[in-house]
């Protein structure tokens, strides 16, 4: 069942009637089941809510993003017990060794370059150098055909909006957008591998002492591109260069979006459980392939 992404950002009452998320705001009462919910926005300093909402939210494996006051996602709270059979899952994802990761990583800078040359195709733009890095991806990407890859993408993506455009984690528009995409997608994705029972910290490229979603940061790699391209259909659409409530709410259908994984449709956040689902295979031996969505 596809799951909701709920988002608040006017003053707000939340609270739990009768396994019901009630919102109450002045102008109206609301009622959403808490199992539809996958996950919930809130980007307002006058919001209130129960610790019975964060319970039964986090009971459901729903991800909490809390923005600041610039309106940017800065917190995530997910559920600390996914997974029944979590301690296994962990113990094998903890004793996956080098080589595994080094040719799991290959696999997912291979899937990121092919869904980055799809985005170029769907978009008229020359990706014929892209399918080349992506054929010349070796294990754990030792020549940095991923980086090579991303000088000529975003060189060329969005040339025709802007040809000075620079992509930077704090930078301007459309940087705002794409940053606000990807922050729903990492919190997605954090929700998919807890859901899988694996550790979102230990990631099998990405390692940072500050980071506590490695393993997010790696596996959301394919799915960037999704998000680029719906950033560029904004832009062209819309007009605005502020994150306006309007950009938000398509931004915040991302985890809803339609995708491919080995040849059949489903909503991104489903996708991402068969993505998560088969790494956590990997990890105990069951497979030697992470199933990432093909861009099509």
């Amino acid at each position: 069942m596809i799951k909701r992404t709920l988002y608040f950002g006017n003053p707000t009452r939340l609270s739990i009637q009768q396994q019901q998320l009630l919102i109450k705001t002045d102008e109206r009462e609301t009622t959403v089941p808490v199992e539809d919910i996958g996950v919930l926005v809130i980007d307002h300093p006058q919001i209130s809510l129960t610790h019975a909402v964060l319970h039964r939210l986090l009971d459901n494996n729903a991800a909490v993003i809390t923005c600041n006051d610039k309106h940017h996602p800065t917190g995530l709270l997910l559920n600390l017990d996914g997974h029944t059979l979590q301690s296994e899952k962990f113990k094998a994802q903890l004793e996956a060794s080098e080589p595994l990761r080094k040719q799991l990583w290959q696999q997912t800078v291979k899937a990121k370059i092919q869904n980055q040359a799809a985005v170029l195709n769907l978009w008229e733009i020359d990706a014929g150098i892209l399918k080349r890095f992506g054929g010349q991806v070796l294990s754990g990407d030792t020549s940095n055909q991923e980086a090579q890859a991303a000088k000529y993408y975003w060189r060329v993506l969005f040339n025709e909006e802007d040809p000075f455009f620079t992509r930077e984690r704090f930078g301007d528009y459309p940087n705002n957008f794409l940053n606000y995409g990807y922050a729903i997608l990492r919190a997605t994705v954090a929700r998919g591998l807890v859901a899988s029972g694996l550790l979102p910290t230990l990631g099998i490229h990405h390692r940072n002492k500050y980071n506590a979603y490695c393993l997010a940061d790696d596996i959301m790699e394919p799915y960037r591109p999704y998000v680029d391209h719906l950033v560029k259909q904004l832009m062209e659409e819309c007009g605005d260069s502020e994150l306006t409530t309007g950009v938000k709410r398509k931004l915040l259908e991302i985890p809803a979006l339609d995708i491919v994984i080995d040849g059949k449709n489903s909503p991104l956040m489903v996708g991402l459980q068969r993505t998560t689902a088969s790494l956590a295979a990997c990890f105990e031996g069951k497979s030697k392939k992470i199933l990432y969505p093909e861009l099509i």
